[in-house]
């Protein structure tokens, strides 16, 4: 069961009658019981009972930490597929808001089994590994751990190979890593970009999918590899002006704060290409929708894209260049946003005359079916 279907992690306050908790105590040493034992079948069952009593409950994630290095020996035994799913899944669970738990599994040695999972071939093993590492990489503690065991190219294949939830968990995971400052070259070095850039063109532009796709491209085009290979991909700058547009809060500042440092790292050699995917009605949207944060970060990206080593004079009259020096000359007084509002209209009318062909283009491309997507806290539900 992928986590797109599973119940979301409940936040109620776990059972506090006496009767509840005695009934959960007697469960709980059950399964820590089972899962010790020796007989294969006992430590299946006590596998799945931990799962299932860690699934919605903070106490008993608690209460089974000690069942973490069984069930990672489980995963290192060479059993039945089934035995390892449902090691992993159990682990999964006692990970999930809990970073004590995190912290032990990386330190009983799971990630290099978890690792090799995600070069399985048992699908489900896969999908349930990348998971497992979105989770386990929630924890700062286990960020340069994950990273040093050799995780990040394979989470990059999946990436671009694995199923649907598994690149979205894999998006998420390497989005974790990437706050890690040593590990965003490792990611590059990996060329996630064309991957991540094929997610974002599929997932809903609204999504914590879309969040993480842009968070992780506007770290990376602080690279000049980063920037080279997002210009290069067909489709690279049109899947972020389009976040820039409709994207959630969050999205498109990460999409704006990429095409800022595009354009601060070589105006003349950016500028073009990004004017070209019609990103200015989202940038004049931002003067006065976004925060202030944004709108001080779109006002600064308007002035580079108005920058030209030609006279202002020898533009003509309605080009997107003389567009954007007018703006900025007007913005500037204390009327900013009721200005900024009415050349808002104005542009989009202008922009989408002069871009008609390129707007029917984009409007030719059917829309994707969206991609699942997991809890919004970079950490995936229990399962």
């Amino acid at each position: 069961m992928d986590s797109s279907s599973s119940s979301s992690l409940s936040t109620s306050p776990d059972a506090d009658t006496p009767h509840a908790a005695s009934s959960s105590a007697t469960a709980v040493r059950r399964a820590l019981h089972l899962v010790h034992s020796e007989d294969l079948d006992s430590k299946l069952e006590g596998a799945r009972e931990i799962r299932r009593l860690a699934k919605t409950s903070q106490r008993c994630r608690r209460q089974l930490s000690e069942a973490v290095k069984p069930l990672v020996s489980m995963l290192r035994f060479h059993g039945s597929s089934e035995s390892h799913e449902s090691a992993l899944l159990a682990l999964l669970n006692l990970a999930v808001q809990n970073e004590k738990n995190k912290i032990s599994i990386v330190e009983a040695g799971a990630l290099e089994v978890v690792i090799d999972f995600l070069q399985s071939n048992n699908l489900n093993l896969q999908e349930y590994a990348t998971a497992a590492l979105l989770t386990l990489s929630a924890s700062t503690v286990n960020k340069p751990i994950i990273s040093a065991s050799g995780a990040i190219p394979f989470l990059v294949e999946i990436l671009g190979k694995g199923s649907a939830q598994a690149k979205v968990d894999a998006v998420m995971a390497l989005s974790n890593l990437s706050t890690h400052a040593n590990d965003l070259k490792i990611i590059l070095q990996a060329n996630p970009i064309p991957s991540v850039v094929s997610l974002l063109k599929t997932c809903k532009r609204s999504s914590k999918t879309a969040e993480k796709c842009c968070s992780i491209i506007e770290c990376l085009v602080n690279f000049e590899e980063g920037r080279t290979a997002l210009i290069s991909e067909e489709g690279g700058i049109l899947a972020i002006v389009e976040i820039l547009e409709s994207g959630s809060l969050q999205s498109r500042e990460h999409a704006l704060g990429a095409l800022l440092t595009m354009c601060e790292s070589d105006r003349c050699k950016y500028r073009e290409p990004i004017l070209r995917e019609g990103v200015i009605p989202g940038l004049l949207e931002l003067t006065v929708q976004g925060t202030a944060k944004s709108q001080s970060k779109a006002q600064m990206l308007l002035r580079l894209l108005r920058d030209t080593p030609f006279p202002r004079s020898e533009l003509q009259a309605d080009t997107i260049e003389n567009i954007v020096c007018n703006i900025i000359s007007q913005i500037d007084g204390d009327d900013q946003s009721s200005k900024a509002k009415k050349m808002l209209a104005e542009m989009v009318q202008v922009s989408m005359e002069q871009s008609l062909r390129h707007l029917q283009q984009r409007a030719l491309v059917c829309t994707p079916s969206d991609v699942p997507i997991t809890n919004c806290n970079s950490e995936v539900s229990s399962k």
